[in-house]
């Protein structure tokens, strides 16, 4: 079990909590990830609260009491806590990983037991055809293929990624109520993709989940790129072969006070002249709130940390440094949003050890963004409030146009496909010239959070 952890607000829920958790336990383990009614002491066919919900992948549990914190008459004032009332620790007989509390609005328990890393692989990794049921599509490769090379680290990739984008699409689409449209497309010179978009849905303006499997031989403009970062790449006869595969989103919902979230995540594989591969990882998840709301930065930081503190105490401090490095508009002085966590050309300690930190990244992109989505939808916003949105969108489109190392690849790599590489653009977004918010205001609190950035755990 990676972990359980319980959002409650009074001692009844608690103890409801309690019993379900130990309903749970007993059920046979192909019934853990679904729904599971929690009987009362008045009724043994009773569901768990009002306005609750599992959260379940694999073997972890969630269970998260949500509501949308009311505002003043001029909406002006803060947003309520992520989880409404404060939440109990909740212990049972395994390890106590720790409690972390936030005192202004919420408690956060958290009891996780570890398992080791090759039992947790074998656990998560079955039969091909079996996961690719769940699939928003057949994968990119062909079945047989995968099947057939189902030991080798591009099969299991390409397998996360595909899961990664059909669990973060159906949690949208259960949250929404609309439909994504899956484009599936081919790219002559060697691969394709699948393009999972939901446009003008009652939520999401526009949201948008990418997996793409392309392969053949690096362009000039693209190896020029890698070299500029240190790798040292032997190609045979001018040509180095390769293979790139990975996941990307990005989210623009129309309430300016539901952030935009993009995550990636990536693999990348050259064959030199002498037959050895090189290989490397990369990817990351980062927020960008159009106001601040202190106790949704520490949720999405603090579930980024704990994914990466199973792996490496240092990952999460060094890759959240990376992550506003990275995502930094040099020409405007500030970041891009609130940061996250950011990798790139990683490739230790071992190939294998690298894919199970990828892959706890990628596990997190449901629990660190659907309950701030949860807690927001009702939220009333003011027209001021949806054109300062309208701006930092803007600020949002000249980042990935000319700063945004994905797009500049996809740019140079003939066959790419211009609409995919450009879904990470919102459908709207707004330049005001000299624009500059007013001292005091929560825009230019939103501001000085982008120019100083904050450690948010």
């Amino acid at each position: 079990m990676a972990s359980i952890v319980f959002y409650t607000g009074n001692k009844v829920a608690q103890t409801t909590a309690r019993r379900c958790l130990s309903v749970h336990l007993k059920a046979p383990p192909a019934a853990r990830g679904a729904l599971l009614p929690c009987p009362s002491a008045h009724s043994p066919s009773a569901t768990l609260l009002p306005g609750s919900r599992w959260l379940s992948r694999g073997t972890g549990v969630r269970f998260m009491s949500h509501g949308s914190a009311g505002r003043s008459a001029a909406g002006r004032t803060r947003r309520g806590a992520l989880v409404l009332g404060g939440a109990a620790a909740v212990t049972a007989a395994a390890a106590v990983a720790g409690l972390v509390a936030n005192a202004r609005h919420f408690q956060r328990a958290q009891m996780a037991t570890r398992v080791a890393p090759a039992a947790e692989e074998k656990e998560q990794e079955g039969d091909i055809l079996e996961r690719c049921r769940g699939f928003m599509s057949a994968p990119v490769s062909d079945i047989n293929v995968l099947q057939g090379r189902k030991e080798e680290m591009r099969t299991r990739m390409e397998m996360l990624i595909m899961e990664t984008q059909a669990e973060f699409c159906k949690a949208l689409q259960e949250v929404d109520g609309g439909t994504f449209k899956v484009d599936r497309w081919d790219r002559k010179e060697g691969g394709g993709g699948i393009s999972c978009v939901m446009q003008d849905g009652k939520l999401f303006e526009k949201a948008g989940v990418n997996v793409s499997v392309v392969f053949g031989n690096l362009t000039e403009e693209a190896a020029r790129q890698m070299r500029s970062r240190g790798k040292v790449m032997k190609g045979k006869d001018g040509k180095l072969p390769f293979c790139a595969m990975g996941v990307s989103s990005v989210i623009h919902p129309k309430n300016p006070h539901i952030p935009t979230v993009h995550f990636n995540y990536r693999y990348f594989e050259i064959e030199e002249e002498d037959g050895n591969k090189q290989w490397w990882f990369g990817g990351g998840t980062d927020l960008t709130p159009v106001y601040v709301n202190k106790d949704d930065a520490f949720h999405f930081h603090n579930t980024l940390k704990e994914a990466c503190d199973k792996h490496h105490s240092q990952y999460y401090p060094d890759f959240k440094k990376w992550c506003d490095r990275y995502f930094y508009i040099r020409h405007r002085g500030e970041t891009r949003g609130i940061g996250g966590i950011f990798f790139d050309d990683l490739d230790s300690p071992s190939q294998e050890e690298a894919f199970n930190f990828v892959k706890s990244c990628a596990r997190t992109v449901v629990p660190c963004y659907l309950p701030i989505v949860h807690k927001h939808l009702n939220d009333p916003f003011t027209d001021e409030e949806k054109d300062w949105q309208q701006v930092r969108r803007g600020r949002y489109v000249e980042f990935n146009l000319v700063y945004d190392r994905g797009v500049k690849f996809g740019l140079a790599t003939p066959g790419s496909r211009i609409e995919s590489i450009l879904m990470s653009l919102p459908l709207t977004a707004r330049w005001e010239y000299m624009h500059e918010p007013a001292k005091g205001t929560l825009e230019a609190e939103m501001l000085e959070v982008l120019r100083n950035p904050k450690d948010w755990v």
